[in-house]
């Protein structure tokens, strides 16, 4: 199945010169949704994972159906404020500021095999966020699947420079 076309694109979106991907047409497709569950399960079998990392806020959907076909636990990962109970924090660059993310402390354990997840994959610093809050709690992290990458943006390099494994199932040329 050709995923493109399900993935619509917005001009201009959220700046002048930016083609925005937008997938939650592909979200709203059923069957596209569900190939793509079953390419990124497909594609992790037999990695032992015993979590996946979800990155808020697409990253929610798509690891949450991937954890549940996957028989696994879901970790969301969260802006700033947004869990109720203890957390740990990382920060990251943003191209105009710095921004945070949070895990619960209890999320995960040390040596549990985690997957992240993410809807697209730009410069890698929301990941790359990611990556290091689950170093912090000592997970194995087993790599970072996307369904949309923009390699002219830098952050596959990013993040194998981090030693992250990267997936990605449909690449965009452009911004």
């Amino acid at each position: 199945m050709d995923l493109k076309p399900t993935i619509r694109a917005i001009a201009d979106y959220p700046k002048p010169g930016i083609i925005f991907r937008d997938v939650t047409t592909l979200m709203g497709d059923p069957k596209a949704f569900a190939h793509v569950v079953t390419l990124l399960a497909e594609a992790h079998k037999g990695q032992d994972i015993q979590k996946i990392a979800g990155i808020e806020a697409r990253g929610f959907v798509f690891g949450a159906a991937l954890a549940d076909r996957l028989g696994l636990g879901f970790i969301p990962v969260r802006k700033l404020g947004k869990l109720p109970a203890e957390t740990y924090k990382q920060s990251y660059k943003l191209e105009y500021g710095e921004d945070s993310l949070e895990i619960h402390q209890d999320a995960v354990e040390a040596g549990e095999k985690v997957l992240i997840i993410d809807d697209l994959l730009a410069t890698g610093g929301t990941v790359g966020a990611a990556a290091k809050l689950l170093h912090h709690v000592k997970a194995d992290l087993v790599g970072a699947a996307f369904v949309v990458e923009l390699p002219e943006l830098g952050g596959r390099e990013h993040l194998t420079s981090m030693g992250i494994d990267v997936l990605s199932l449909i690449e965009f040329e452009g911004h």
